[in-house]
């Protein structure tokens, strides 16, 4: 009997440390693609790994959250992925850039046209979005992930600050400190803002040569006046020396 307790114990204490050393479960998640800061725009990834040995991820559905609607949500194509945006009405218009936003995305759904992400592989789904809200610190993304075999995990439970990860935890963007022009700036208004830069460069270079330009002018212009009045100064000394010359009976 003594035996047989120790030999169950030996297992228990074996058991427990095979369930604390092995690694929690990947689950999908979103990371900004540099900085997401408050107010301004940001390209975030999802991240989505197979968890399953026998079954591939053929569509992924991930839920904007409703309370801090995005006025721009673009997701960027995935080879292999069909993209599809849903868009839902708001209780309350939104302004974005000085007009009413009646209507948000509340979805953007991934359907493979092919096989997917198979057993031992990942795939990203970059999405543009903006402008993200000045009120709180993160953003919560729902998640559904449906494999192969018809199972859907749900990628749902928020996390509690100061409790441990639950077992299927939403995707959770955390939000940096607004940038100083507090919107940021899409690409197209740096590249315009470039151009402004390069063209008023250009023009005070032009502005340079023309000034330079002109001085040159006038320096050939004193030039030829200095040497004229040094000619004319020449030949006055040399006719006035030969009227001396004249004059002199002794010469």
């Amino acid at each position: 009997m003594k035996a047989s307790r120790i030999a169950a114990a030996g297992l228990l204490a074996a058991g427990a440390i095979v369930v604390l050393s092995s690694p929690a479960l990947a689950h999908v998640s979103v990371q900004p693609d540099g900085t997401a800061a408050k107010g301004g725009y940001a390209v975030v990834d999802f991240k989505v790994p197979n968890e399953r040995d026998d079954a591939s991820t053929t569509k992924l559905e991930i839920n904007f959250p409703a309370e801090h609607p995005l006025s721009s949500v673009l997701p960027q194509p995935v080879p292999g992925w069909k993209a599809e945006v849903t868009k839902a009405e708001l209780d309350k218009p939104i302004d974005a850039h000085g007009r009413q936003i009646t209507e948000a995305v509340s979805k953007v759904t991934w359907t493979a046209e092919g096989k997917g992400i198979e057993p031992g592989y990942f795939q990203k789904f970059p999405v543009s979005v903006g402008a993200l809200p000045d009120t709180t610190d993160e953003l919560v993304f729902k998640a559904l992930q449906t494999y192969s075999n018809k199972e859907v995990v749900r990628w749902i439970e928020v996390p509690e600050e100061g409790q441990e990860e639950p077992e299927y935890p939403a995707p959770v963007l955390a939000l940096s400190a607004a940038t100083e022009d507090h919107h940021g700036s899409s690409g197209a208004e740096a590249d315009e803002k470039a151009a402004g830069d390069d063209a008023e460069a250009a023009s005070s270079s032009s502005a340079a040569e023309e000034s330079s330009g002109s001085t040159d002018t006038v320096a050939r212009v004193l030039g030829v006046v200095g040497i004229a009045v040094g000619a004319a100064g020449v030949a006055y000394g040399v006719l006035a020396g030969r009227r001396r010359d004249s004059a002199d009976p002794t010469a």
